[in-house]
């Protein structure tokens, strides 16, 4: 029912969109009503539906592997010459375009691959469902594309998944990456819980089938289909930082007001990306709520997939980085750093926090450029050279 009505409230939000369009039009170029045009350009923006954003990395985007639930995208022609990068972004609502700015720092000086993973919404039934297990197995088959000679990045959520794609293979005595670099995951989130965890605490996994599982409505190709809606999951990442929210848009209108094009076109690149949302399919969100965020299935040394328990403690060829925020609020300090100790073959172990950022800024920003990315660089070449 609820997103039933989302749906309808999307349709009735397309008339004044088209009429915010048009008065921002015409009044765009009148002095003496910058006022009006700002708030006809807020109200548009406002009640315009949020599509997948574009890489825009002026480079070729090439789609490796096909899946129905996700595909492993290639920016640019490999270099044999240069480390092949595999990025495992987050499905947590946001598309992998979040990750635009990671992939822009390491395509000039590496073979850069993502995960780019689809909406739920639009996943046809007869495709099947998708889980935490089947997050693993698209993980597994991506690596299997390199035999071997990749380096995985894992950017939150997919930390576990990684561990438990990597341990697998490393049972099976596969080829497996040269190292895997773990950044702001919830490896351990008994660790300096936040608030995310504390919410999840304090509910048991029939609220969350109750209360945020919804049915994909008949105008979508997932028609019929269990998700967990995008834009749920976006009223959750605005509710945490109600205010900051509130106070960029009222910037944004004075910005528009006084003339200020760049700060304006800032604040529209941010927020296009932040609230284009995608559905998750029930079954991959709510385990992972409760393997990853109530029971702690891995640092229990109990997760499974498909029957098969998850031994970390058998990787054993490949490098391990973890990095981590020292303001993270959405994955505590410590949660990541875990890895290692549930890891402790691996043959090159190291940790970073990155003082003064947040959960974004481990993935992307100045100090992410700066101090991070270096880093990441340094131990990559290390582990090549094993």
């Amino acid at each position: 029912m609820l997103y039933n009505l989302h749906t309808l409230g999307t349709y009735w939000a397309r008339s004044i969109n088209l009429y915010a369009f048009m008065n921002a039009a015409m009044t765009k170029d009148i002095p003496w009503m910058k006022q009006w045009h700002a708030a006809s350009r807020l109200l548009e923006r406002y009640t315009r539906p949020y599509s997948r954003p574009a890489f825009d990395l002026d480079i070729e985007e090439t789609t490796v592997i096909c899946n129905p639930f996700g595909d492993l995208l290639c920016f640019g022609t490999p270099d044999p010459k240069k480390p092949n990068l595999l990025m495992a972004a987050p499905m947590s609502g946001h598309y992998a375009t979040l990750l635009r700015g990671t992939v822009r720092e390491f395509m000039g000086d590496h073979n850069v691959y993502i995960t780019d993973w689809h909406d739920a919404g639009s996943v046809p039934l007869s495709d099947g469902r998708f889980t935490l297990s089947s997050y693993v197995e698209y993980l597994q088959e991506f690596i299997r594309y390199f035999d071997g000679d990749v380096h995985l990045m894992a950017v939150c959520q997919p930390s576990v998944p990684a561990i438990a794609a990597v341990a697998l293979m490393s049972e099976d005595q596969e080829n497996v990456p040269r190292s895997m670099i773990l950044m702001g995951g919830p490896v351990d989130t008994r660790k300096t819980p936040t608030e995310v965890n504390d919410f999840a605490g304090k509910r048991n996994i029939q609220w969350f089938k109750q209360h945020t599982i919804h049915t994909v409505p008949l105008n979508r190709r997932g028609k019929g289909r269990s998700v967990y809606p995008g834009f749920l999951q976006l009223a959750g990442f605005l509710s945490m930082n109600l205010d900051r929210h509130m106070t960029a848009h009222h910037d944004y209108f004075e910005h528009l007001v006084s003339g200020d094009g760049d700060s304006a076109v800032q604040h529209e690149t941010f927020y296009d990306e932040y609230l284009a949302v995608m559905d998750l399919d029930a079954p991959f969100y709510l385990e992972t709520i409760e393997k990853v965020f109530l029971d702690h299935h891995l640092p229990k040394g109990i997760l499974e997939c498909d029957g098969r328990l998850i031994k970390p403690e058998l990787i054993d060829r490949t490098a391990l980085m973890t990095i981590e925020g020292e303001l993270d609020d959405i994955t505590g300090p410590g949660q990541t750093k875990a890895a290692h100790k549930l890891s402790p073959n691996t043959p090159l172990h190291e940790h970073y926090t990155q003082k003064s950022v947040g959960h974004y800024g481990i993935f992307n920003g100045r100090r992410f450029r700066e101090e991070i990315a270096p880093r990441i660089r340094q131990f990559i070449e290390q582990a090549s050279a094993r």
